[in-house]
């Protein structure tokens, strides 16, 4: 099933909007029927483990975290998890274009390197991007469980990269008689997805195989008034084929092991830039192409030889990130002995980290858990780019290997000193193989107050990150970006305070809470820098970020709920007096979900993001990006216990707008499928 509204005109696609909206009014106005949909006030407690590294109830965690479940994302039918994530309170994400666009996630107005993201326990950051963050483009949400956002600083569990806050990802786990699952999905943007899944339990042994297939072929991202007179838009191309596996057997009564792999193989065909009149700049007329294959993988024992009292863990991490891009450079079109004219040669970015730890969990009785940890990353990276051009215009590729490593301890104390009063305090120390030492620490109090169930709560934390090695070492004077050796680890602390209150036997609740950043030696890009011929990294002294997030939710009746969350972002570099860049001072959300009969579901979402300071698509001038509204809908119908019927309508009103500055996010989309289940 294929829906083609890219190439309608703008009265044509407004015309899709509303015929698309008829069809879902329908199945909205269907008699409420006895539909069973559980109760809040019975349903058992959330549990999450992010937070503190154990399975932990909700109610007793200080720390703000939303658990997106994978209930969640099929009802509203997220295909990525940068789009299942953009509900999320206190994060800002931001994608260049559509779909495969790099994606980042900017948490509590603090950096998007400063996010640590963990797929089934795997650390996921890309030592070979330039800030070694994790870019969430090609991670598709069709083999995931759940996922735990975890804001606010994190260093004393989790290490480097955890200012903002946590990101944890689980994937599913095969349990019960074998089951095949398979999806067909078509709509708007050329877009085609498959998925099929066998997964199954058998005695002891566990298993579970995932293949999913995203494709879309006809996406607009450049502006046209970016593009010279006449000039033809290239519109964007994006395929990505993920493979996953998880696998688990209980070799004894007190041993388990398990393994997890993943592996992407992404391709993208988008629209770069010319910086060849420099300081002037403007698309290419010609299409870049970009290849990502990225594998994922954990082995994991887990020892109990004492029961519940005390669980020892063992896992080895692998990551093996490679990105290679092919951009046009028509300003030296002579060199045609090696290239095809007017094309350049590619760039290659291969970023790979090894990590060995162990978990030792000990119940020490009296309501007191001791969760200890020891650690050893190895990280490198080997680059093979344009280095520079020799007198002639012909390239010079560049290769750069470095490599680094950190190892660490940590020490957690998760206290229950009564049924309403919990503490979480925990301190790590971090000796990295080019910055030494580094201890951070973190406590975290919750108090439930009786009578009222109000719960009160707060944190404290510090957080360190180090520069990546691609600010330390990797110099590319082609492209104007220099290193520097000279780079001073970030430093962080922060706070959150704040209350939740249930009422109504839980049919309705409400809560906020304040937080705060400080930053030290920031590291940021520099401006162009004539001695250096190019840009380079700095540390700029202090960046502040703190603002309030607060939310309502209400389940109306046995059918109908409701949440509404608003997130206000205050930060200062304090260095320029300026906001820093791409973090919205308001943001708000709101999500209905409708059961109007027992196999049906219905569900609205409302983003409205506020303006933000930002670079122009050519980093060239600041300016204020435009605030926008968005509004997506979907519905699920079960027909029987082995297939079911959905469809979504992305951006319902058409809204035109741009995240980041010159990437336009795509129009109206309308798209439908089948998921079929033996």
């Amino acid at each position: 099933m294929s829906f083609c509204l890219s190439a309608a005109s703008r009265p044509q696609r407004r015309f899709h909007a509303l015929l698309a909206t008829s069809c879902l009014v329908p199945a909205l106005s269907l008699a409420t029927g006895a539909a069973q949909a559980q109760q809040q006030s019975t349903a058992l407690p959330t549990i999450v483990v992010s937070p503190t590294g154990l399975a932990t109830p909700v109610d007793q965690i200080a720390s703000s975290v939303t658990v997106i479940s994978a209930a969640d994302i099929e009802r509203d039918q997220r295909r990525t998890v940068g789009d299942a994530l953009t509900m999320v309170p206190g994060l800002n994400v931001v994608r260049t274009g559509g779909p495969g666009g790099a994606t980042s996630i900017f948490m509590r107005g603090t950096n998007s390197n400063h996010v640590k993201v963990l797929i089934d326990g795997i650390d996921a950051g890309d030592p070979s991007k330039p800030n070694g963050a994790y870019d969430f483009a090609n991670l598709l949400t069709s083999d995931i469980e759940r996922i735990e956002v975890l804001r606010g600083p994190q260093s004393g569990l989790y290490g480097s990269d955890a200012i903002g806050g946590v990101i944890s990802i689980t994937t599913k786990r095969g349990q019960g008689p074998a089951k095949l699952t398979g999806t067909i999905e078509g709509g708007s943007f050329g877009t085609f997805n498959q998925t099929a899944r066998a997964s199954g339990s058998e005695g002891n042994f566990d298993y579970a195989f995932n293949v999913a297939h995203y494709r879309s072929t006809d996406v607009a991202v450049t502006p046209l008034n970016l593009l010279a007179p006449g000039e033809k838009r290239n519109n964007d191309i994006y395929d990505n084929l993920t493979y996953s596996t998880k696998l688990g057997v209980r070799a004894g009564d007190d041993l388990a092991l398990s393994f997890v792999g993943r592996y992407t193989d992404a391709h993208k065909g988008f629209t770069g830039d010319d910086y060849s009149q420099y300081p002037n700049a403007f698309p290419e007329y010609l299409q870049s192409s970009m290849a990502n294959r990225d594998l994922l993988t954990r082995s994991e024992a887990v020892w109990t030889p004492l029961g519940d009292r005390f669980k020892s863990t063992f896992g080895v991490s692998y990551a093996n990130q490679w990105n290679r891009t092919v951009n046009p450079n028509a300003d030296f079109t002579t060199n045609n002995l090696t290239y095809t004219y007017g094309v350049g040669p590619p760039s290659s970015y291969r970023g790979e980290r090894t990590k060995f730890d162990w978990t030792g969990v000990v119940e020490a009785g009296y309501g007191q858990t001791v969760v200890l940890g020891l650690e050893r990353q190895n990280d490198s990276i080997h680059t093979d780019s344009v280095g520079d051009y020799d007198l002639s215009g012909a390239y010079q590729q560049k290769n750069t290997k470095a490599f680094t490593g950190d190892s660490a301890g940590f020490v957690e104390l998760q206290s229950a000193f009564t049924d309403n009063v919990f503490l979480v305090s925990n301190i790590r120390y971090d000796d990295n193989d080019s910055f030494g030492g580094h201890t951070t620490w973190r406590v975290a109090p919750t108090f439930i107050l009786p009578f009222t169930d109000t719960k009160l709560k707060a944190t404290y934390g510090t957080g360190f990150k180090a520069p990546t090695l691609t600010e330390l070492y990797v110099n590319n004077p082609a492209y104007y970006t220099i290193a520097n050796p000279n780079l001073k680890p970030e430093t962080s602390k922060g706070f959150d305070v704040g209350f939740e209150q249930p009422l109504w036997q839980n049919r309705a609740s409400f809560g906020a809470a304040y937080f705060n950043n400080e930053i030290s030696n920031l590291i940021s890009m520099t401006g162009f820098n004539l001695a250096l011929g190019g840009y380079s990294y700095e540390n700029v002294g202090l960046a502040k970020a703190y603002g309030v997030e607060s939310f309502v939710a209400l389940q109306a009746t046995e059918t109908l709920r409701f949440r509404a969350d608003y997130t206000y972002t205050q930060t200062r570099d304090e260095n320029t007096g300026l906001r820093l860049r791409r973090r919205p001072d308001n943001k708000v959300t709101l999500a209905a979900i409708w059961n109007p009969v027992e196999r049906a579901t219905v569900s609205a979402s409302i983003v409205h993001t506020s303006s933000w300071l930002d670079y122009d698509r050519f980093g060239t001038a600041l300016l204020d990006a435009p605030a926008f509204t968005t509004v997506n809908l979907a519905a699920n119908y079960t027909i029987d216990q082995n297939v079911t019927v959905f469809g979504r309508i992305d951006n319902l009103f058409d809204k035109t707008y741009e995240v980041p500055v010159g990437f336009l996010q795509p129009g109206i989309g309308v798209f439908a499928g089948v998921r079929l289940t033996n």
